[in-house]
Formats: structure tokens, sequence, C-alpha cells
């Protein structure tokens, strides 16, 4: 049978093949709905917010999520509404913590706005398996994995006790930075916790020097600054330091006092990864970091171990 030139365009044919950009208005109609659907699930009372009394909407309202979030109103409504419009890692990094998304649920947050998540619970390249055995091996020492951004990347059931409770932490804050200055239990362990926090300002600063332009490492300079007055009091003092090792005290909430030798073993420096190791520095630490690690043993696995 002859094939005419108006059955080459007729509808069917046309229907069968997606229209130029047909894929990218599906995958932004995607996150509208499911940006809609996580924000209607949260209750004011949730984050702080009071009810009031003509609310109708079943969750928070677009406003409320653009304010907590720190991105425009009218930008987070054409977000919503499926606009084509560019969505960054920081905003879309804010509007999953202020949805409190689950790691799948970020990781879908990412995925349907094509785009890569920074944090370390995304991607913890470089932890193979023989780092893991070799952080098992190390216990009743604490051992953590860490980069120059201080993202914790694995770590072993000691360390995971060594200031509370690491493995209750979502994977996304399981940062040393995030921790020392907003999580109060890491806040009531660490001994000399302004020095503390002091110095790791100054070495993130000296670090960030070859990562200015990165969204990670902007992003977390910007969370911290807008959660910690302490850290916008360090970070405008502009002092940098390098790593060293140096003892440290901690006032652990299972097993009390810890003076421990920290020393940072270097796995790659290009990427400033290394191993973080805590040594004994007297016999009371030596048994009470045993007691430690039984403990941790005895209690819930690890979710990164």
């Amino acid at each position: 049978m002859t094939t005419t030139a108006q059955e080459t365009t007729s509808p069917r044919r046309t229907a069968a093949a997606p229209a130029p950009g047909r894929g990218a208005d599906i995958r932004r109609h995607e996150l509208a709905a499911f940006l809609r659907s996580r924000r209607e699930r949260i209750t004011p009372e949730e984050v702080g917010l009071p009810r009031g009394t003509r609310r109708r909407t079943p969750g928070l309202r677009r406003e409320e999520v653009a304010q907590l979030s720190a991105v425009g109103v009218t930008w987070y409504t054409w977000l919503e509404q499926a606009r084509d419009i560019q969505v960054s890692v920081q905003v879309l990094d804010a509007l999953a913590r202020t949805l409190r998304l689950d790691g799948t649920e970020r990781a879908h947050l990412f995925q349907l706005a094509e785009a890569v998540d920074p944090t370390p619970a995304a991607s913890c390249t470089g932890v193979t398996p023989a780092l893991h055995e070799m952080l098992r091996a190390l216990e009743p020492l604490p051992a953590s994995v860490q980069n120059s951004r201080y993202d914790i990347l694995a770590y072993n059931r000691t360390y995971a006790r060594l200031m509370g409770d690491l493995d209750a932490v979502p994977p996304e804050d399981r940062n040393c930075m995030i921790l020392v200055y907003t999580n109060p239990e890491w806040r009531r362990s660490i001994v000399h916790l302004e020095e503390t926090r002091r110095l790791m300002a100054a070495k993130l600063r000296a670090s960030m020097a070859g990562h200015l332009a990165e969204p990670a490492w902007k992003m977390l300079v910007k969370r911290l600054a807008a959660e910690s007055a302490e850290f916008r009091e360090n970070w405008e003092r502009y002092e940098v330091v390098d790593l060293r090792a140096r003892t440290k005290q901690f006032l652990n909430p299972y097993v009390g006092f810890l003076t421990l030798e920290h020393t940072d073993l270097f796995l790659n420096p290009g990427s400033g990864a290394r191993m973080v190791t805590y040594v004994p520095a007297d016999e009371d630490t030596r048994e009470r970091l045993e007691r430690l690690h039984d403990l941790a043993q005895a209690g819930a696995g690890m979710s990164n171990y």
C-alpha cells in the first residue's frame, strides 16, 4: 500500500512521539505535586507556628514554607505551579529541611529537580569496605572518616557514642560543624566548647579557600550562619589555622570524663579525606572507652556500620 504524505503526519503518528521538552514539563509537574503533598502533611505546630482560626490549608501555607526556607514567596509559588524556573541545590536543601524529608524523599526531590545532592548522605565516595574494616579493627578507640568540610562519612561504634547518639542524627546533619554549633548533646559533651568552635571555624575557613565556588561548601556556611550567632561571630574573625594533633576532653553522657589524643590520618590529601582517631591519654580514659564500646555493642545497631 502506498504511503501518502497525509498519513506520515497523521495524529496517531504525532501522538506516539513525545513533544520537545515534554519530559521536563512532566518532571516539573511531578515536583510541584510532591512539594504540595509534603507541605500539606506538616502542621504549623510542628515548626513552631501558630495555627490561627482562619486556616484552610491542611498543613503549611506556601508563604510559611517560603519563610522557613528563606526563599521568596512568589518564587516558591511558581515552583508549586510547575513554572519553568531554575532551582539551586541550596534552595533544594533548604526545602528538604523545612519539609522534614527523610533520606528517600530527599533523594526523590533532587532527582525530580535534576540536581545532584551535595550532602554526604547522598554520596560517600571513597569509603571502601577496607576502610569500614579498619574502623571496626580500631575499636574500642573512637574513629571516623571525614572530609575537609567536616562531613562524617563513616564511623565506628565507639565514635557513635562519643558525644551522645550519632545514629539518631539524620545523615544530612552528620557534619561536625553543624553538630558542634547546633546539637545539644555535642555542646554538652565538649569540655572546651568555645575554643573548639573557634578553632573549627578557622580550620573550615582555611580549607574553604580551595572550594569557594562549590555549592556544598556555600550551603554549609549559609546554614551555620542562619542557625548560630556563635558561628557568625567566629566566621567573621577571618582566622585560619591548619589541622593539628591535640589533646581533647569530653564529658561523655554514658561513662563520664574522657581525655583523648586526637590524630588525623590523611587518606586523600586532594579532597581532605582523613581518618580521625582518638587514643586514651590515661588509664582511666582507656577503661572508660572499653566500657563505652561495650555499651555501644549492647545497644542498637549502627545505621552507618
